[in-house]
């Protein structure tokens, strides 16, 4: 790992998405809460918290963090059959959670798909890309057009 021992300690936040598409049918059952295996947002959020509280252990260099605030919230688009995921990552630390919130999204998106793969094998999860971040010695960062 590198070494931010030498860091100060500063407030940090990320924000990253994941996009997960598949059939409007499926959408509409993701909407509905009527997946196969039963409410899939819900359980597609506490995943993705679980995972950004779980980063430091399953990325092998990333630094273990106190997280201060974690939460993936979703967005479902019926007709384009696609959901959107945007998780969010809060500490106070010597590094960055922009590891933790696309850690969130990822397996939030892995969890959709497992969630439906009853109704629709072909879901297909388009990105995890960060969205912004601030905090540290970097400073502001923001994807262009997000």
């Amino acid at each position: 790992m590198v070494d931010v021992g030498g860091k100060e300690l500063t407030e940090r936040r990320a924000i990253a998405r994941a996009r997960v598409r598949m059939s409007p049918e499926c959408a509409r059952a993701v909407l509905a809460g009527e997946g196969p295996k039963g409410e899939v947002l819900g359980v597609a959020r506490l995943a993705g918290v679980q995972a950004a509280k779980l980063t430091g252990q399953l990325i092998p260099l990333a630094h273990p963090l106190a997280l201060t605030f974690a939460d993936v919230r979703a967005r479902v688009e019926v007709d384009e059959g696609l959901v959107e995921l945007v998780g969010e990552v809060h500490t106070v630390a010597r590094t960055g959670v922009e590891m933790e919130a696309m850690t969130a999204c990822a397996l939030a998106a892995l969890t959709i798909y497992d969630m439906v793969k009853g109704i629709e094998r072909d879901v297909r999860i388009e990105e995890v890309v960060l969205l912004e971040k601030s905090g540290g010695r970097s400073g502001e960062y923001r994807r262009d057009g997000a």
